[in-house]
């Protein structure tokens, strides 16, 4: 029960210390430039002036930063000039030069305060001290700017708070350039966290961004969570919350909500000090002892070596090494932790040193190196239980050895057996086929064949294309489409490029007899010649190879009338030879667009995982090019 009442007592106090802080600047209702004068001083006046050099005036000089604000709202930063003066007995009509430089301008501004003394009114005083007040508002003055105040030989250096201190500081819609979210740090004993909550009426259309820091000058890092579990939670925790504006200067709302519950948050920083230690050798030959403290927080503690007993946690300290923290050696680690270095020098070797650490109401340690001996005899371990897996693979390998070739065997035949089944390749020439390509042609055929298919080239059939023609030969090959998976690869050269393109004009000129053509290739009457074959597309034919070529055009156009060319027709490119014609400015034919097409040699094995697999869907062809 005390700890829950704590817990919520200090739950209020952050409400109350965050609302409490709303404003510190002094907030100063102003219309124009405001000239006051003490009782015994009148006609005030203030007017522009000039830089006039003079030595000395008996004067009091005082400038405080302040908000000028118009009935409590859009508040600017000016400056309150406060002047104690001290009138001459002689001196009635009078005046003071005030001027004042601000950086940015590069120039010194003045103003004149004119004014009356009343001799009369100043008798009756203790003292004759009297005072003069200017307010002085000026676009040049802004926030985080540096304003020396001159009056006489009197100066004085004032430096206004960036907009991010006054911001983290002042009340929703006091200041112009505010535009920030106002949050609470409010416990939640059930999860015990700390949850942070923004003010609903804050309401703007850009992202909330969050950061958390230890202390006022580390680090801000970028927290996504709006929880801090309570066990982290330390005195020097502070947050920035900001609207994200993009490439606009987003305003921070700065708050550290727990700096004032030192006592209360104390143990979440000892909790989390580390200390590591390691021993070590001077320049000079002497031993030494040098650690490193980390914390969340900069900590007030004292450091001493200490040799440790046979006890567990006993360790008598050595005198005369005991060292306090300093403020000034303290640097952040990349976990956002706080990290003090030191050594203890011409230590005594031979000893089990260790470092304690003393706080204001706790002690930590003792705080060993680790011992090399230990590391060593690990390291040791690991590499002979290395060996000892090697070892024992190596013996199972052994063992296995029959047990894997007999594997071997067995996939070897069977992927064989599945090679020999692979099906059947139509190997076509180019209508120019000469002694270079049809050499490649048949480097390429006994390469398939090789591989385990059923190979038909043309130039390896021409008995069978001399008795029975060129058309039915190739639909004795090409009958079982469907049924056989047979493929039909297309040798792509110059001249089948050009003859591609004029069977395609012919075509569309004599669209008639090429159906009549393509339906004579689709009859299943073996052996029976098309009718017209002499005339139409196929006149002008060289050679029984250029028939064939021809006529594969035809059966192509058939195939991609019914959406299933690129299934049984491919494309192969000699990469030796130039596939597209000088003459021609246009990409591929129609009639082979849409059809797999390889590079050989440099797509080989593309090509054999193309006819090994089949067309598959839209990403058969793998390896090859599709155009």
């Amino acid at each position: 029960m005390k700890a829950m009442f704590l817990w919520w007592s200090l739950a209020i106090l952050l409400l109350i210390q965050i609302v409490a802080s709303a404003l510190e600047l002094e907030m100063l209702d102003y219309k124009s430039e405001h000239f006051t004068c003490s009782k015994g001083i009148s006609n005030c006046t203030v007017k522009a002036g000039a830089v006039v050099l003079i030595p000395e005036c008996p004067v009091d000089l005082e400038v405080q930063p302040v908000l000028c604000c118009r009935q409590g709202t859009a508040c600017r930063p000016c400056l309150h000039i406060h002047l104690d003066i001290q009138p001459r007995n002689h001196q009635t009509a009078s005046y003071v030069n005030v001027c004042y430089n601000v950086p940015e301008l590069g120039m010194d501004i003045c103003k004149i305060l004119e004014f009356t003394v009343i001799p009369a009114a100043l008798d009756g005083q203790a003292t004759s001290k009297a005072w003069l007040s200017l307010l002085l508002k000026d676009n040049a003055v802004s926030f985080n700017s540096q304003v020396t105040v001159y009056v006489c030989s009197h100066h004085s250096i004032v430096v206004l708070p960036s907009v991010d201190e006054v911001c983290s500081s002042a009340a929703q819609g006091v200041v112009e350039e505010c535009d920030i979210p106002s949050f609470s740090a409010l416990i939640d004993q059930e999860s015990h966290e700390v949850r942070l909550q923004v003010n609903k009426a804050d309401d703007s259309p850009y992202p909330l961004e969050m950061c958390l820091q230890h202390e006022d000058n580390g680090v801000c890092r970028t927290c996504k969570e709006s929880t801090v579990p309570l066990h982290s939670v330390t005195p020097c925790m502070c947050f920035q919350v900001w609207w994200n504006k993009g490439d606009e200067r987003s305003h921070r709302s700065i708050s550290c909500p727990f700096r004032n519950h030192t006592e209360l948050l104390q143990r979440n920083v000892w909790e989390n000090v580390s200390v590591s230690v390691v021993q070590g050798q001077m320049n000079s030959g002497g031993a030494m002892l040098s650690w490193n403290l980390t914390a969340p927080c900069r900590v007030e503690a004292e450091v001493w070596p200490c040799q440790k007993g046979a006890g567990l946690d006993r360790c008598t300290e050595l005198v005369a090494f005991r060292q306090r923290l300093s403020d000034d050696i303290w640097r952040e680690n990349s976990r956002g932790h706080w990290l003090m270095p030191g050594v203890f020098e011409d230590v005594v070797l031979g000893l089990d040193l260790c470092v304690m650490v003393k706080g204001k109401n706790s002690e930590l340690g003792p705080f060993c190196p680790i011992d090399s001996s230990w590391w060593h005899w690990r390291w040791s371990l690991l590499v002979l239980l290395s060996l000892m897996l090697a070892v024992l693979a190596a013996i199972c390998l052994y063992f296995l050895h029959g047990k894997l070739k007999r594997w071997a065997w067995e996939w070897y035949q069977k992927e064989c057996g599945r090679l020999a089944n692979r099906g059947h390749i139509v190997l076509l020439s180019p209508p120019d086929v000469d002694g270079s390509v049809s050499e490649l042609m048949c480097e390429l055929g006994s390469s398939l064949c090789a591989q385990g298919f059923s190979v038909s080239v043309d130039l390896w059939s021409r008995a069978e294309l001399c008795s029975l023609g060129p058309l039915p030969w190739l639909h004795s090959q090409l009958q079982h489409l469907d049924s056989q998976g047979i493929r039909a690869i297309l040798v792509l050269t110059q001249a089948a490029w050009e003859r591609a393109e004029d069977w395609v004009r012919q075509w569309d000129q004599q669209g008639q007899q090429g159906k009549d053509i393509v339906q004579g290739v689709e009859k299943e009457e073996g052996g029976e010649e098309v009718e017209g074959e002499d005339n139409g597309l196929l006149q002008g034919l060289s050679s029984p190879y250029a028939d064939v070529f021809s006529a594969a055009l035809s059966c192509i156009k058939a195939e991609h009338k019914l959406g299933c060319a690129r299934e049984h027709f491919l494309l192969v490119h000699f990469e030796a030879h130039s596939a597209k014609p000088p003459s021609s400015e246009r990409g591929l034919p129609e009639l082979f667009q849409g059809l797999p097409m390889f590079h050989l040699p440099s797509q080989s094995q593309g090509l054999l995982a193309e006819l090994a697999m089949g067309p598959t869907g839209p990403e058969a062809g793998i390896g090859g090019h599709r155009v």
